[in-house]
């Protein structure tokens, strides 16, 4: 079983400036995989807990760093949404992981016909995961964890965006793991971009649809399997039977988890044009009874860099310049937006048309649009008619438009009456479609994205099962395959009878 090692040579992770050197760490990786054939379930679980261990022995110093990258981010926030997010999904991986292991023996009635199946959860080998900056510490040690319980090494490739924590995580691996486990390494888009093209076995990314284009594109060059968690525009609707003051209330936290800056918080709202007055109202009270004060407010979390802080203005000004109401939360006395602080107030925007930037891009801030709506069916299409959600949220209860809206719109998941709780079961898949992304993990889903299900089957007996398929083919076969033919002819005919498009006379 791995041990914990100190920093020196056997655990130095140390920071990666030269794409060359990431060859060679997956090389070490490889062979040692190799070398050491699958894992038993003790020594996955063992990493599973140095990875948690790694970050519980240091809280604070995680804290701190990503305090140091956001300028101003809540403690408490990051310990409920950071760390205590990941606790549930670390015991039930370490508890599950034996039992996932297991061969799965499928068509047990082949048996008494000689003929044995196991299908066999085997590690892919190395696994690249290349995180984000939103949520720098959970969201690459979470499917680390799903790695390691399939048996897997790992890499992760930190965002440079929240620098302290990147470089935190590298100096910190080294103390907990062999580098041929895990590897941890920091750098810009070079190193990035280098990661990206390495020859792995999997590689999964968090991050923006645009750059998960780029990942994929990288990743084809070798044939590297991708899970991307990507983003975009989530809907939320107001079902015409909702209590518009709760959904209000819950929909303000929702976009302000993280100052916004989540890949599930919602972007725009859908509300019965009736009662999008009382909903405006309401939500304005909530947040301003939130936020009684931003700019001394560490509750109050900021925009990442100076960058993502302009990107979010530039959002806003598009669209006011474009004849939108425009309506800052500010406190009173309070001059905002700050750009030293780089903080936003709660924004609300309504008369939104689609020619303006913040209809299609995704807003990754404190801004949430409003829109009115008559028709479900108006709804449904406008959803539809863009690239398909992360997650679309319904506010009201669960009738017949609630099921209506869930089957006629597709989204990488639902979540009624509450921000992000399809993510709350850890036997439940998360991940995109379409445009938010490909692939998924959490629980046992994540367990098997990283690893390859492999067939093994066999027979005693004494004759060949499938030596017909071979030349030279006797009479008997023919008159076999014909006769089979003919029975598959007519059962399908009976099934289609009647159903089938009539076809048009030709000239």
């Amino acid at each position: 079983m791995s041990q914990v090692v100190g920093l020196g040579e056997a655990g130095r992770t140390g920071e990666t400036t030269d794409p060359d050197e990431l060859v060679a760490i997956l090389e070490r990786q490889r062979q040692s995989f190799l070398r050491e054939g699958p894992a038993s379930a003790a020594v996955r679980r063992d990493r599973i807990d140095r990875l948690l261990a790694m970050v519980l022995d240091n809280i604070d110093d995680f804290v701190e760093a990503m305090s140091r990258d956001f300028g101003t981010r809540s403690r408490t926030g990051m310990l409920f949404a950071e760390i205590m997010g990941m606790l549930t999904a670390f015991e039930h991986t370490r508890s599950q992981t034996e039992r996932w292991m297991r061969p799965i023996r499928p068509n047990r009635l082949a048996r008494l016909y000689g003929i044995r199946t196991e299908i066999h959860p085997s590690p892919l080998g190395v696994v690249g995961i290349v995180g984000p900056w939103n949520f720098p510490l959970q969201l690459v040690v979470v499917p680390a964890a799903s790695a390691f319980a399939a048996g897997n090494r790992v890499m992760i490739k930190m965002s440079e965006i929240t620098a302290h924590t990147a470089e935190l995580t590298r100096s910190l691996a080294g103390r907990y793991f062999h580098q041929d486990e895990l590897a941890v390494v920091t750098g810009g888009p070079d190193i990035g971009a280098a990661f990206t093209r390495l020859p792995l076995d999997h590689l999964f990314f968090t991050g923006s649809t645009g750059v998960g284009r780029l990942v994929q594109r990288a990743a084809a060059e070798n044939l590297v399997p991708v899970t991307l968690e990507l983003g975009g525009k989530n809907p939320i609707v107001v079902g015409p039977d909702a209590d518009i003051d709760r959904a209000a209330n819950r929909i303000a936290r929702a976009r302000m988890v993280n100052g916004g800056q989540v890949c599930v918080c919602p972007d725009y709202v859908f509300v019965p044009a009736s009662r999008i007055e009382r909903f405006t109202d309401s939500l304005r009270t909530e947040l301003r009874a939130m936020f009684p004060s931003i700019l001394d407010n560490d509750d109050y979390t900021a925009s990442v860099d100076t960058a993502n802080y302009h990107r979010v203005l530039a959002l806003v000004d598009d669209a006011r310049a474009r004849g939108a109401r425009v309506e800052s939360l500010a406190p009173a006395g309070e001059e905002l937006p700050d750009p030293v602080a780089r903080k936003i107030a709660p924004t609300l925007i309504r008369d939104v048309d689609d020619d303006m930037r913040i209809a299609t891009e995704e807003i990754f801030g404190p801004v949430l649009s409003i829109r009115p709506y008559t028709d479900l069916d108006d709804v449904i299409d406008y959803v539809n008619a863009r690239p398909s959600p992360l997650v679309a949220y319904w506010f009201g209860p669960d009738r017949k438009d609630f099921r209506k809206f869930v089957d006629g719109t597709r989204s990488g998941g639902i979540a009624r009456n509450e921000f992000a709780i399809h993510m709350f079961s850890e036997n439940a898949p998360f991940g995109g479609v379409g445009h938010s992304g490909m692939g998924a993990y959490h629980g046992k889903t994540g367990f098997d994205t990283f690893s390859h299900l492999r067939t093994v089957a066999g027979t005693d007996l004494p004759f060949a099962i499938t030596g017909r398929a071979a030349p030279p083919f006797d009479p008997r076969t023919a008159k076999f395959i014909d006769l089979a033919l003919r029975a598959a002819r007519w059962r399908t005919g009976r099934r289609v009878r009647g159903r089938l498009p009539r076809r048009e006379p030709t000239s």
